[in-house]
């Protein structure tokens, strides 16, 4: 829920060869963060998709474990042979933060992709990615993300509008190539040097941090992007569609209840964001994401009704509770904060 709806299309696509003559400009290492076996199938194929990039592989693929020993070994045997792929063990706390900030650290290219360990890229992803960067003052650049939903198909009742619950590209994010105020952790590039401006992605936020109960958090690329314009002005970040990764959705996202889970945690995020960078930058794409994208969803949603497509009202409804636990977690997020102060 925190890329910009409000996104100023830069200019018209490229010719389809530009990320080609751009990738021998930049050198470029892969992150995939895990912390559980129980995707080791998704996760197999997210390392070998990062490793067949086209025209070029990056320089090397980072798999950080997060304080799992028996899932470091696993991977360590399977990739022993292979000179491309690392497996490092998250020398940071626990959580996708410090692993990210593990793989940054360690990479050895001018920019840093960063991976789900359930996605799988596109052969053309990291090229694309890197032709972003023709610019020195762009500092981040992310690309589509896909659903692969486990059921095979989507359920009538979810609203594209928060495909952003399951990781995936949401309605209201740009077409083509844009500026954005951040982009998605789950399909993200940064320049390495921008770590060394902001000292990283921020403990105590996102996924794994420990901040949010059991509740499945985000928002650190968000607080990582709007620290570094805070410290670069001149900083910006492009979001480009053709950059594509396919996520996989296992069924329990498939939930509403999932939904409403997340959406809490999404409030709970913004509260801790808006705390360290501000409500000015921290919320300025999601007032744009309610006053407009939320409410174009809910009239589509009846429109549908009144087509005769009754899941449209499951959609609508979707979309107003979802707005509404998310506007109940900031408002608890913020509480816990003036209390803890």
């Amino acid at each position: 829920m925190t890329a910009a709806d409000e996104a100023r299309i830069l200019d018209p696509r490229p010719p389809l060869d530009a990320p080609t003559r751009e990738r021998a400009a930049v050198t470029a290492s892969v992150v995939i963060c895990v912390y559980t076996e129980q995707r080791w199938p998704q996760l197999c194929a997210a390392i070998d998709s990062a490793c067949a990039q086209q025209p070029a592989p990056p320089v090397d693929v980072l798999v950080v474990v997060d304080h799992n020993e028996a899932l470091l070994a696993r991977l360590r045997a399977r990739h022993q042979d292979d000179p491309l792929v690392r497996v490092l063990p998250n020398a940071h706390a626990k959580g996708l933060s410090g692993g990210r900030n593990t793989g940054a650290e360690a990479a050895h290219g001018e920019v840093v992709a960063f991976l789900d360990d359930d996605a799988t890229a596109e052969p053309d992803w990291l090229s694309v990615l890197t032709s972003g960067y023709d610019d020195p003052s762009v500092m981040g650049v992310g690309g589509r993300t896909l659903p692969v939903w486990a059921s095979g198909r989507r359920p009538g009742w979810y609203p594209e509008e928060f495909d952003w619950v399951h990781g995936a590209s949401y309605r209201g994010m740009p077409v083509g190539r844009a500026r954005v105020r951040n982009v998605l952790g789950g399909n993200a590039s940064f320049r390495r040097s921008a770590f060394a401006v902001t000292g990283g992605f921020p403990s105590g936020i996102g996924r794994g941090a420990g901040t949010t109960g059991a509740a499945p958090g985000g928002g650190e690329e968000t607080e990582l992007c709007i620290r570094i314009q805070q410290a670069r002005p001149d900083a910006s970040f492009r979001y480009d569609d053709r950059a594509v990764i396919h996520h996989h959705v296992p069924p329990e996202r498939e939930r509403f209840r999932y939904l409403c889970r997340r959406c809490w945690a999404e409030g709970l995020s913004k509260a801790q964001v808006t705390a360290q960078v501000g409500a000015t930058d921290g919320l300025a794409t999601e007032r744009a994401y309610v006053r407009r994208v939320l409410p174009a969803g809910v009239a589509r949603g009846l429109r549908d009704v009144l087509r005769g497509q009754p899941d449209g009202l499951g959609r609508a409804g979707a979309i107003t509770a979802g707005l509404l636990i998310t506007a109940c977690g900031y408002a608890a997020g913020l509480r816990a904060r003036r209390h803890a102060s």
